[in-house]
Formats: structure tokens, sequence, C-alpha cells
């Protein structure tokens, strides 16, 4: 009999670590795509349930159009309604409802055409019975967007760990995108007015460093804590403020960088936005404009008590990291746009972005 010598054992010490720990790793890795494939079943379901919902209010949106009288809604009103309703349901028969990605952007734009036309529609004078239904359409778009909106927080925290992806466990299935609409008012009667304001109303600063890393904020509605997002620092133009002054100005209150307006660039890029924050529903225009900084020192102490609850952080990206992240991102289009080396050059006119 032989007996094994040090080197013996310890290559069987080895041998044996190494099978545990593929075995264990390959057990990882099953749970794991098993828990993913679960995720993307129910995300989506409840982008199907969100889409027949959406369908449903754009129905009843019609219905309570054709039948309120001159007390509930005026002509031109009703017209517009009519079209935002019919607009919404093309929407949503243009996109399909397969592969997570639908509801998608062309329909969260109809949906918050359509919130917005709904504004005017006095529901207490229509029928009872429709008035009901016109409520319950309302209440079932903020359920379903929620589910639908918390199934995909899941499935990306899950697709966003280091192993799914170093190790392609989603496959092919596409990254599943939370559905952002101004919803209905908070009563689940009848749709808020969206509080408008003037046309440049507010601008966006797209700060970037020596290094290009580009700096944004991760903010939240308190109302909805688990859907956080990243946006450019940036406020409102206050009366007779030029935008390149807004620039410098909301730059120094929510950063502390202070610049010279001769460094900021643009506007390069538009965006009508319509967004709900604490049950109100807003909607105005954005101007995005660029501001090269040597460094990225930043101080938010100038915050205000809403800014203080509404932003988590602040991060510098670079655009590779933007390019793959699961995040939400706003605007949309950033990651694609900064991708150009050129897309901080201003043009002749602003691009209009999402």
């Amino acid at each position: 009999m032989t007996l094994l010598g040090p080197s013996g054992v310890l290559l069987i010490i080895v041998v044996t670590a190494v099978v545990l720990l593929v075995v264990v790793t390959a057990a990882v890795m099953v749970a794991r795509a098993r828990r993913l494939d679960r995720l993307h079943v129910r995300t989506d379901a409840a982008t199907a349930a969100l889409a027949a919902v959406l369908d449903r209010r754009a129905a009843v949106v019609r219905a309570s159009a054709a039948t309120a009288g001159p007390v509930a809604l005026a002509d031109a009103d009703r017209r517009a309604l009519r079209a935002a309703a019919r607009a919404a349901a093309a929407g949503g028969s243009a996109g399909g409802s397969t592969g997570g990605h639908v509801p998608d952007l062309e329909r969260e734009a109809a949906e918050n055409d359509l919130t917005r036309a709904l504004a005017p529609l006095d529901t207490a004078a229509l029928p009872a019975d429709l008035a009901a239904e016109l409520a319950d359409a309302n209440a079932r778009v903020s359920v379903a967007r929620r589910v639908h909106n918390d199934a995909v927080r899941d499935t990306r925290a899950l697709r966003g760990r280091r192993m799914v992806r170093w190790l392609h466990l989603a496959g092919t299935a596409p990254v599943p995108r939370y559905f952002e609409i101004a919803e209905p008012g908070p009563d689940g009667v009848h749709a808020a007015a969206p509080a408008v304001r003037s046309a440049q109303d507010a601008v966006r600063v797209v700060v970037v460093d020596g290094d290009r890393r580009v700096l944004l904020f991760e903010g939240v509605d308190p109302a909805r804590p688990a859907e956080s997002f990243w946006f450019a620092p940036g406020g409102g133009i206050a009366a007779g403020e030029e935008p390149v002054d807004a620039v410098v100005r909301t730059l120094r209150e929510e950063t502390g960088l202070t610049v010279e307006p001769g460094s900021v660039r643009g506007p390069l890029w538009v965006r009508e936005v319509v967004f709900e924050a604490g049950g109100v529903t807003y909607a105005g225009r954005e101007l995005f404009h660029a501001v090269p900084v040597p460094s990225g020192d930043v101080d938010t102490s100038g915050f205000t008590e809403h800014e203080s609850r509404t932003v988590r952080g602040h991060r510098w990206w670079t655009p590779a990291e933007l390019a793959v992240t699961l995040d939400v991102v706003h605007p949309h289009q950033l990651p694609d746009l900064l991708a150009d080396p050129h897309a901080l050059e201003p043009g002749t006119v602003p691009l209009a972005i999402h």
C-alpha cells in the first residue's frame, strides 16, 4: 500500500476545493438563471396587463368624450380628447405586447398627452356609470403601472449582478424598461391639470470634467421611492433671466461650481417634459447646455429642502458606464448622445430629444 506524501495530500485538497467551487458556482448560476427567467415572465405578464388597462382607459375616454355635454367639456376640448385617446390606442397597437419593451416611449408620450387632454373634463357632469368607469380605469392604470415598474426594478436589479452580466445568463432577452407617465389625479376621478410653465422654463446642465465624465444626480419621487433615476443638474429660469445666466446660477446653487457665462455651450438639446412629482403633474420645456469643468469637486450644501428630500446623491459617469448601465437615466437618449465625441458642440438649432 502506497501512502500519499504531503504533496499528494495537498493536491487532493486543491482538487476537492476546485470541484466544490465549480459545483457551488454551477448551482448558484442555475438558481439565478431560473430566478431571472421567472422575473422576465413576471415582467412580460405585467407589461401585457399594463397595455390592457391603458387600452381600456383609452376606450373609456373615447366614450366619455362622445357622451360629455357642453357643461362637461367644450367642443374644442372634446375634439382634443378624442384625438388624444385615438393616439394612445394607436400607440399601444403599434408597439405590440411582447419582450418587455412595450408600452414604449411613443406610448408614454401619448398617455401624457391623454392625461393633459383629460384635465378640462368635468366628470361630475358625466353620467354616473361612465364617471365611475373612468375613475376605475384611472385607478387601474395607476396600480398596473406600479406593478409593472416593480417587476422591472427586480428584473433589472438581478440583471445588474456581476455574475449575471459576465456569464450572460439573461441570454438575448431585452432589458425591460420602466413605464414613466404622469398618472391621473390623486382622487382617481379626473386627470389633474398640469402646471404648465412658459416656453423656455428650465435649463439642464451637462457638466463634464477633464476625464470626460458627466455629473448626474440620483433623484426619487418620495411617493415612489423604489423608482430612482439619474438626471443632470439644473432648474427653472427666473423671470427676465437669460438661459445662460440660469445655467451659471443653478450650477452654483446645486453643485458649488462657479463658471463664467462664456464657458457655457448651447443650448445643445431641447426636451418637452411631462412628469409627476408628489401627486402633481408638471409640463414644460428643458434646454440642455454643456459646461466643462477642471475637477469633480461637488458641494450640495446649497440644496433647498425639496432638493434634499428628492436627491439621494451624485456621481460622475463615464460615457462607457452610461452605455451599459441598467439604471434609469434622463434624458433617455443621454448615453447615445454622449457616445458621439461631437455631442457637446452646439449646432445651428437645438436637437429635439426625449
